[in-house]
């Protein structure tokens, strides 16, 4: 990732498993062609900058992270209310990332560079995902 980015995280409410993510994009794109997925957040990003440095959105499946999105921009929204929102417009692309134990918390936090999990190789995808107990002693203990 270039010098400057942060990438969020957030909680997949309502999906279980990565597919369940992306079974919800696909029937939110309705066929259209360039679909861009949003979510859209209370708060606006105050690092916008550097999330827009080719940061992503890492989201956490049932207390693990499993899997991020690019974040392409940030768009304005305003609700029926009135109030204005912020929409996280990403990448159709779901990339696989290692499985990382996360607690629950609301809203999105910032993560590093640093601290995201790395995503998971080509070869790697095929294989059958390791148990998330096991992937969460393996991290305990030092071991991705």
């Amino acid at each position: 990732m270039p010098n400057g980015t942060i990438n969020l995280v957030k909680l997949c409410v309502g999906a279980e498993r990565v597919e369940d993510l992306q079974a919800w994009q696909i029937a939110r794109a309705g066929g259209r062609p360039g679909y861009e997925p949003r979510h859209v957040t209370r708060m606006w990003p105050k690092r916008e900058a550097e999330l827009l440095n080719g940061g992503s959105l890492y989201w956490v499946f049932k207390g693990f992270i499993l899997a991020r999105q690019r974040v392409l921009r940030l768009d304005e929204v305003i609700g029926e209310d009135g109030i204005r929102r912020c929409g996280i417009v990403m990448s159709q692309e779901v990339v696989r990332t290692e499985s990382v134990p996360r607690r629950a918390f609301q809203g999105w936090r910032y993560l590093t560079p640093q601290d995201a999990p790395a995503d998971l190789t080509l070869t790697r995808r095929d294989e059958d995902e390791l148990p998330h107990e096991l992937s969460a002693a393996l991290a305990d203990i030092g071991i991705r």
